[in-house]
Parts: C-alpha cells; sequence; structure tokens
C-alpha cells in the first residue's frame, strides 16, 4: 500500500471518533470522578494495546501537559514476573483478571484495550473487575468482539485493521486526557458528584 493510501485511510478512521462524542465524554467524566474521588486507574491489553494502556497509566500519574500532582495509575501489563507467574501458575487467560483482584477496589476504574475485542484475558479482567464493583471501560476494535457488551463504556473502532484502531486508541487517550487535565490540575476539591 503506498504511504498516501495509508496516510487517507488513517485520517477517514480518526474521522470515525466523531461518532463516539458523548461516549468519550462519559467515559473522561468517569476517570475524572474516579481519580477525583481518590480511586486509581488501572489498564490492561495486549502487545500495542498493553503499549497503548501503558501510555494512559503515564499520562495520569505523570502529567500529560502541564505540572500538576500525580494520581495513581497502573498498567497491569508492567510486571513481568507476576504476568509469567500467572500464565504459568494458572493460564495466559488470566494474567490481568487476578491483578484486578490483587490491587482493584470497588470505585477504581479499569481500562481494557483490544483491538481484536477477542482477546480472553481482556474479557476476563472486565468480568473480575465488574465483579469487584470497578467500572469499566473499553476501546475495542473490529465490532468489539467477545469484550462487548461487559463495560460500562464502550468505544468501538469500527475497522479491520489493526494498525488504524491502534492510531485511532491513541487519539481517544488523548482526548480523555484533555478533558480531565483541567480538572486534575485543581485537584480532588474539584470532584463533582
Amino acid at each position: 500500500m503506498a504511504i498516501r493510501e495509508s496516510l487517507q485511510e488513517a485520517v477517514r478512521v480518526i474521522g470515525l471518533i466523531e461518532a463516539l462524542e458523548e461516549k468519550i465524554l462519559d467515559a473522561a467524566r468517569r476517570l475524572e470522578r474516579v481519580l477525583l474521588g481518590g480511586g486509581k486507574l488501572l489498564t490492561c491489553g495486549n502487545g500495542g494495546s498493553a503499549a497503548d494502556g501503558s501510555h494512559l497509566a503515564t499520562e495520569i500519574a505523570c502529567r500529560f501537559i502541564e505540572n500538576r500532582r500525580p494520581y495513581p495509575a497502573f498498567s497491569l501489563t508492567a510486571d513481568s514476573s507476576l504476568l509469567t507467574a500467572t500464565g504459568n501458575d494458572y493460564s495466559f487467560a488470566e494474567i490481568f483478571a487476578r491483578q484486578v483482584v490483587a490491587y482493584g477496589c470497588p470505585g477504581d476504574i479499569l481500562v481494557a484495550i483490544s483491538t481484536s475485542g477477542n482477546s480472553q484475558n481482556v474479557v476476563r479482567a472486565l468480568e473480575q473487575a465488574k465483579a469487584g464493583g470497578l467500572q469499566t471501560i473499553s476501546l475495542l476494535g473490529h465490532d468489539g468482539g467477545r469484550c462487548r457488551g461487559r463495560a460500562d463504556v464502550e468505544l468501538v473502532v469500527p475497522h479491520a485493521v489493526t494498525a488504524r484502531i491502534q492510531e485511532a486508541h491513541k487519539l481517544i487517550i488523548h482526548l480523555f486526557c484533555e478533558q480531565i487535565e483541567p480538572a486534575l490540575q485543581r485537584g480532588p476539591a474539584s470532584a463533582q458528584g
């Protein structure tokens, strides 16, 4: 595929995000309330989606643009010893779900990312988060796959090419950050019910 064709297709897929505006705002409000209310963000995904989840956690725990206090945000893909022990002793499907049990509390929020929507370990993380009283947001691709219907807010990029879905997910992550950053700068006193 020519570079120009790839660029044109990327622009088209990014344009699909406009239809998700209300859901993006809903997700951002949930993230804001959880963080300002003393809860924490957990993220999970595989491969490029793991990197995207880590990216979101970093924007929250460090900063997005301006200096501000850090907020608790953790990528469930970061601990290789824990991931490999869980995969070996239980199964790869449980690598995130067990961490949700270990680290998640009612009032926290999980952002689960899967370009196919069919990653069993992401499905299990969403199931465990629901069971544990966490709020859930999913960033998905294609038709949402087996993850569809499992999150409080679902953002499905309806495309078949993983790279284009990931590019859209990265923009959605930055849109979350743009929406919540002003309130995070003001701090917990700005929390709204």
